[in-house]
């Protein structure tokens, strides 16, 4: 019999969806309704006066006015209202400050304001509801939830709350949920994330957990944990987990060892978000992609990644999109982000509606030798070979090997295995030929004898979570670059796992 909590779910939900139908079906007027008001309220800043936000009336004159920016870009501004400074990127003072480590800025300081904060809620709450409304299942709401995430503890900043993302947002998690939602407040402000990992398994082992949510490298953690202390699998354990929500890194890597620990397949829902904005969810669990969030106080512009750092690059609205394109994602916000590059790449599925996958990190490619190989491929690469050859992955990540000691230049894999494949060597011949179908610039390297095939690097399976430690970042928001265009990953774990 259906819970009066589920019966009231599902009306929500039917609501959620009839709205969200309403803008998608109007995309580009919705978007240019978005920029009007964005430059409407903003005119008046500081920002907004010294780019002329007074006589932007059409996307043309935004362009011609307001430049690409990166954290470094606005940093002049952003380090105005760390100060204490009201209406400089946007009106009044930020409610929030996240902060998060960057590679080439130090510590950023993101602002999330009063009109930013609720979509960050609101479209994580759409999320659950077109899963409810369109599975049909509400059950999970008469469980247990557990969101992993960073600790809830917040400081200030010239009397500006300041912390993680997710600790953040723990503080504005609505009540409703708040009852069933797990771990409890103290277990969440534990900094310490294997400390943390092994106190939220103390407290979840004999609950009714229903859904859970978290990047997934930090959930196989916790799983791996939850098996050794009680020696079952994750469907025995919990029988009523039916839901699985994640963001941050693709999923398909992790599916088959996390499916592996669950002991069955569990419907999944990805999200899309960042400390800049709620970018997308996925809307519907037979269609592939995720429905970008045209209503949410965020005007997308969009740059093909291959002009990225062209001196002044086409920029395109949604209504210029096309499918296939990898394309570095822009974004204009209600926390005063202007023309603010957060470093994605994106790539349409779908043009009706308007539906896109993450393609990887702009900064995070192969180009050593002109390949330009992004994330996309080789996270698709390792799935297909995975798949045929049976093995588990726990992790992986990329390197170029120019100089190597003998034989040619070539691309070097370091993957840790949970169950490796019974021949390494076909493994490896296998990985490459999808590579280069992946990749035609590869492909093109290797025929030509530019490029020797891949070599493979094993690693423990435990191997990435040891240099997450090591270099003092394991858990939270903190996730290993899949590859890089430089050695610096690579060397570090030839060091740690004494491999030449």
């Amino acid at each position: 019999m259906m819970s009066i909590k589920q019966r009231i779910a599902k009306r929500w939900a039917k609501r959620a969806v009839k709205v969200t139908k309403k803008w998608a079906q109007n995309p580009i007027k919705t978007q240019q309704k978005v920029l009007m008001e964005l430059v409407k309220t903003a005119k008046n800043t500081a920002f907004g006066r010294d780019h002329d936000f007074a006589n932007i009336k059409h996307y043309a004159d935004f362009v011609s006015r307001v430049p690409i920016n990166d954290y470094e870009g606005l940093r002049p501004y952003v380090d105005r209202m760390v100060a204490g400074e009201a209406d400089v990127l946007w009106k009044g003072k930020p409610l929030c400050f996240s902060k998060t480590s960057g590679t080439t800025s130090g510590v950023k300081y993101i602002p999330i304001t009063k009109e930013s904060m609720p979509t960050h809620i609101k479209t994580a709450q759409n999320a659950l509801f077109h899963y409810i409304h369109n599975s049909g299942d509400a059950s999970f709401v008469d469980g247990k939830l557990i969101f992993l995430q960073g600790s809830p503890i917040l400081s200030k900043t010239n009397g500006i709350d300041t912390g993680r993302l997710s600790g953040i947002v723990a503080h504005y998690v609505p009540s409703y949920l708040q009852r069933n939602r797990m771990p409890s407040w103290q277990t969440n402000c534990i900094e310490d994330w294997e400390q943390k990992v092994d106190a939220i398994v103390g407290e979840t082992l004999h609950e009714d957990m229903r859904l859970i949510s978290g990047i997934p490298p930090w959930v196989k953690m916790y799983f791996e944990r939850l098996k050794e202390k009680s020696g079952k699998s994750i469907s025995e354990l919990f029988p009523n987990f039916s839901l699985f929500v994640y963001g941050g890194v693709n999923y398909e890597p992790y599916r088959n060892v996390l499916e592996d620990l669950m002991g069955k397949k569990v419907d999944s829902v990805e999200l899309y978000p960042a400390s800049e904005g709620f970018i997308a969810f996925q809307d519907q669990l037979d269609s592939k992609g995720m429905l970008l969030q045209l209503n949410s106080g965020i005007f997308y512009e969009f740059v093909e990644a291959d002009k990225m750092f062209d001196k002044n690059p086409p920029r395109i609205s949604l209504a210029g999109v096309k499918k296939g394109v990898n394309y570095a994602i822009i974004l204009n916000t209600t926390a005063g982000l202007w023309g603010y590059n957060i470093g994605d790449t994106v790539e349409f599925v779908s043009l009706d509606p308007y539906r896109i996958i993450v393609s990887g990190r702009i900064k995070h490619f192969i180009s050593a030798f002109g390949e330009h190989v992004i994330g996309k491929e080789v996270e698709q690469a390792l799935h297909n070979t995975v798949q045929t050859h049976k093995a588990l992955v726990s992790e992986f990540t990329v390197a170029p090997q120019v100089t190597p000691d003998e034989g040619l230049p070539h691309h070097e894999w370091w993957v840790a295995f949970e169950k490796p494949p019974k021949d390494l060597a076909i493994f490896a011949a296998t990985l490459d030929s999808e590579m280069r179908n992946q990749n035609t610039y590869y492909d093109d390297l290797i025929s030509g004898g530019v490029l020797r095939p891949l070599v493979l690097r094993t690693l423990p399976a435990d191997a990435f979570e040891q240099y997450m430690k090591s270099i003092g970042k394991l858990g939270g928001q903190n996730k290993t670059p899949r590859l890089t265009n430089d050695r610096k990953i690579a060397d570090s774990l030839s060091k740690l796992f004494q491999i030449k």
